[in-house]
């Protein structure tokens, strides 16, 4: 995974997210969305046909308080949790 960022200020990322999809960007808008602090994630794919980028862009929108940087750290740790947990599940299941 390779990301770039596009524009940072204190409560206000974009990067782009290169070599991922729907299903992850889904996932970290919705870990995202679950953060405190966070009061926006979106993420937008431009198709091909468009000319524009193909690559996923992620936009992360904080409150005053909150780190847009530190956000997105945040929301990634819950995904992590979330897998983990689900492999938990799943291993106990089977």
């Amino acid at each position: 995974m390779e990301l770039r960022v596009i524009e940072k200020e204190d409560t206000m990322l974009s990067i782009e997210v290169a070599g991922e999809d729907h299903t992850f960007m889904n996932v970290l808008k919705g870990a995202l969305l679950e953060t405190d602090g966070v009061t926006a994630a979106t993420y937008d794919v431009n198709p091909e046909q468009s000319g524009g980028q193909t690559e996923p862009i992620l936009t992360i929108k904080t409150e005053e308080s909150v780190d847009a940087l530190d956000a997105l750290e945040a929301g990634a740790d819950r995904v992590i949790d979330k897998s983990r947990n689900f492999r938990d599940a799943y291993e106990a299941a089977v």
